[in-house]
């Protein structure tokens, strides 16, 4: 399984990535969309809505079950990805390109708290036992 190493990763399977201006992207990880299967269902956060850092800010909708996604860390939402309205299998085809939502951390460095690409895999290794 592909774990990217530019990514942060959180223990309940979200991914962020802070980009060049400043924003984080959030998704779910590859691992949480194996788990989950077919997505038929993505509710996003409102643009604008301030979220704490683990807070349940939007649902992910499979044939299988609904899982809650948490914010990584602590910010205001800045923008939400339109395509998984209408196309939310998109998750399934490319987990780490299908983000959920953007947001403008509070503080950035927050990021630095999150786990790296080798402690998520043996997050997900250890569950697999």
């Amino acid at each position: 399984m592909s774990i990217p190493n530019n990514l942060r990763y959180t223990k309940s399977h979200e991914w962020v990535r802070l980009e060049g201006d400043g924003t984080a992207t959030v998704g779910i990880t590859q691992h949480a969309q194996e788990l989950l299967g077919d997505m038929v269902f993505v509710e996003t956060p409102a643009v604008g809505r301030k979220l704490k850092q683990s807070e349940e800010c939007a649902v992910v909708e499979s044939v299988k079950a609904a899982a809650d996604v948490y914010a990584p860390i602590a910010g205001e939402v800045t923008a939400v990805n339109p395509e998984l309205e209408s196309a939310p299998e998109k998750i399934n085809q490319d987990a780490y390109e299908a983000w959920l939502f953007k947001l403008k951390p509070d503080n950035a460095s927050d990021l630095d708290k999150l786990l790296d690409a080798t402690a998520y895999q043996n997050i997900i290794e250890s569950e697999d036992h």
